[in-house]
Order: C-alpha cells, then structure tokens, then sequence
C-alpha cells in the first residue's frame, strides 16, 4: 500500500440505530444474532435501542442484546407503544425499523417511518403485498424521505429472488413471466404426501413441526402466496391488486366456516378431494405442486399437476423455487432454489438488509445517490 495513503484517515463509519419490533419466532432469532455479534465489527456497524412486543417495550438496549430474550421481557415494565418508536430512533441517521412482526398496524406505519427519514426492513408481506394504495404510499414514502426499504426477507425468506429481478431490469432485461413454490408449508406437503395416507395427518404433521401457521388454514388457502406473488409482480413492473390475483383454496367452504377450535377435528374434510388429485397426477406421471404464477399481467395461486422435468417439480423439504423467464432467459428459466422458511434465514435476511443500508449511508455521496441497487430495494433520494 502506498505510504502516504496508509496515513490518511479513515472516514468513520456511522451506525445505524435500530429498533427491533417482534419478538416471537423470527425476531428472537434477530436479537440472538445481534447478540452473538458481541466484539465483531458487524456489532459497531448496528446499535440496538429499542426492541417491542405488541405488550411490553424494552429501551436503551445497547449492550443487552447478548442476555437472554425472555427474561426481559417478563420483566418489562414499558407498555408497548408504536409511538414510542420515532422518540426511540432520535439521533444521528442512519436509523432503521425492522418489523419482525405479522402485524397490520406496524405495516400500516411503514410509509409514515420512510417519509420522516427513518429506513424499514421487513419480513411482514402487509405493506408491499397488501392493497395497491398501500405499495404505492411506500413508493411515494421512501422517494420523499430518501429511505430504503429492505424487502429481501418477504418472499423466499432472504432467497435472491427480488434483488435479481431488480438486477435484471436494471441491465434491461424484461420479466415476461415467473412461476413458482413461494409457501414452504405447502412445499413440504407436497414433498411428503403420498396418496395412501390421509392428507390431513400430514398437515397435523407439517403444524406439529412449524411448518405451518398455529391454523394450518392461513396456508391451505393460498392467501399468504398471494402476498408474495403480489411482491414479486410488483417488482417486476406490474402494478396488481389484491384482487387481481386469482386464488383457488384447498380448503373446502365447511372447513373454511368453523372456529379455530373446530378446526383440528376437521381436517378430514380436507382428504378426499387431495386422494383424488394425486392419483390423477400419479397416473400421468406428474407431480402435485401449490404454484404461485404470473404472466401477461395475469396472476394466479392454486395446486396443479406438473410434468417430474417442469423445472418446479424439483426440491424437497420446505425449498422454495422460483422461476423467472425474460429477454434473457426465454427458452430456459432463471431458477433459485432454496430454504424459503426458517427463523434463522429470514433473520440472517433482515439484518443483511440492515447492513446494507448503513454501508450505503456511510458512502461518500450517499445523500446524492439516485436508484443505486444495495441489495434490499432501491435508494431513492
């Protein structure tokens, strides 16, 4: 290295304050990443000072986030409040929310955060796979504040699925189409059923792992793909509805009708009509997949009965798999495969975002940046 220029100074790289909302299943993985970052340099990169609950609210968290999670939460005394967040995030920027959360009132915020200047990143799917208005309030939010939104670990649990098709568009390439397994609940399902047992053992199964949500109906009903698939179209140019997306449910209207606690016993409704469909698929020899799929501006959700070599057919486990055809990619898709659930991927996902936002803010010129791609969306100034 040259001799004069070893000596000049380095600039100092300003942390990003961060506020942690969530608590359950993802955000504690969060907060033991932080935690288990203690004397490395990604920790003098991302400072924690606020961390909440929908119940309790921890503040100055700086130098806490390396104890246990649960005990300080039952020993909280602040009640959790949404308007406490800002008054916590107040200092030097850069300063970033990340919603760890599935909450409509946090996602409601989204846009308000952006517009005052503070970054979100975001495992919840409300805010960009919610109403139309609502993605475009974001848009509108983050060009006035000049914020980031860090949407990796919406769809594909932190899989490069958005940051490629950002890449994509970026090099002038078109996205005609894309197609694939974005629920690993489902994916799991489809893996594992067999046509000789009852489908709904599986699905008891699949809840008893985690798999699915605590009612396995949020995922037999295709509702949460939707979201995705609303993500990814977004991303790709195609400004949809909610109500644009064509979903077909597994679960049959009797199910569909009783209580949460009725559901369990059940699930035999569910048996069926799944018999049936695999031994039509298995005849043909072809495999049952739940496909998440766009083209022509088109959107649908539902299972279907692919060919073993459909490039979708593939994986196992909870994998998400996700192709995308465009200029570049005609004949032969691009396709991403991997985890696309799991606490631990989408906190990694989180916090990657996090980073790349404050390394962005710690750039000369950062202020001035116009649609530079960091990985987690778009810089908007």
């Amino acid at each position: 290295m040259n001799a004069r220029l070893a000596t000049l100074p380095r600039r100092a790289s300003a942390p990003a304050r961060i506020a942690l909302l969530g608590t359950g299943t993802v955000g504690s993985a969060v907060w033991a990443r932080l935690g288990g970052w203690r004397g490395t340099a990604f920790a003098e990169r991302l400072t924690l000072v606020h961390a909440a609950n929908s119940r309790v609210a921890l503040s100055d968290c700086h130098g806490i986030a390396a104890d246990p999670l649960e005990p300080l939460l039952r020993n909280a005394s602040s009640i959790s409040n949404l308007d406490d967040v800002e008054r916590a995030l107040t200092g030097p920027p850069p300063c970033i929310v990340i919603d760890a959360t599935a909450s409509e009132s946090v996602a409601e915020r989204h846009a308000g955060w952006l517009a005052a200047g503070i970054h979100v990143v975001t495992a919840c799917k409300l805010g960009q796979g919610g109403s139309l208005a609502r993605w475009r309030a974001i848009q509108s939010a983050r060009a006035r504040g000049g914020t980031c939104y860090g949407d990796s670990a919406t769809v594909g649990a932190g899989l490069p699925v958005l940051r490629s098709l950002r890449e994509l568009q970026a090099g002038s390439d078109r996205i005609h189409a894309i197609a694939g397994v974005l629920s690993g609940s489902m994916a799991w399902l489809c893996h594992q059923y067999d046509g000789l047992r009852p489908f709904s053992g599986f699905v008891r199964q699949a809840r008893a792992a985690g798999y699915t949500e605590p009612d396995p109906r949020e995922d037999l009903s295709g509702e949460d793909v939707r979201r995705k698939l609303l993500i990814l179209a977004r991303c790709a140019g195609f400004e949809l509805d909610i109500g644009d997306v064509q979903v077909v449910s597994l679960v049959p209207p009797a199910l569909a009708a009783l209580s949460r606690d009725d559901v369990d016993a059940a699930l035999p409704l569910l048996d069926a009509s799944l018999r049936a469909r695999y031994a039509a698929a298995r005849k043909d020899g072809e495999r049952l997949r739940f496909i998440a799929r766009l083209e022509d501006g088109r959107a649908s959700v539902g299972l279907e009965a692919l060919p073993a070599d459909h490039p979708l057919a593939g994986g196992c486990g909870t994998d998400n798999r996700v192709a995308i055809w465009s200029d570049r990619y005609r004949g032969q898709p691009l396709l991403i495969q991997g985890p696309g659930a799991g606490a631990d991927v989408t906190a990694a996902a989180l916090l990657d975002d996090a980073l790349a936002i404050q390394a962005r803010a710690a750039q000369p010129g950062a202020a001035v940046a116009k649609n530079v791609s960091i990985g987690c969306g778009r810089w908007n100034t």
